[in-house]
């Protein structure tokens, strides 16, 4: 399982993202970089997204517009509903 930034943390987690990842949407395999749990998606190219939390729940999103973002705990972001292109996933300090 991977590493839950939000554990250790009061009700309230804030900080820096200390690094963004390019995101590939997979069915199969987590990919918001290896053992991470990322704290948001920053979307470049405008369409649905789709995605697995750390929790296991999915969620779906249609019309995220480009250059947004979307807060979060994102283990997985889906190759199945997700449109979107140029993801990035945003890792926590």
């Amino acid at each position: 399982m991977p590493s839950n930034p939000f554990k250790s943390l009061e009700s309230n987690p804030n900080g820096l993202i200390r690094n963004w990842v390019a995101v590939t949407p997979s069915d199969s395999a987590d990919n918001v970089g290896t053992g991470n749990v990322a704290v948001g998606l920053y979307i470049t190219g405008a369409g649905n997204v789709s995605w697995i939390d750390v929790d296991g729940n999915t969620t779906s999103v249609t019309g995220v517009a480009a250059g947004a973002m979307l807060p979060g705990s994102f283990t997985r972001v889906r190759s199945t509903g997700t449109t979107a292109t140029g993801i990035f996933a945003l890792i926590s300090v």
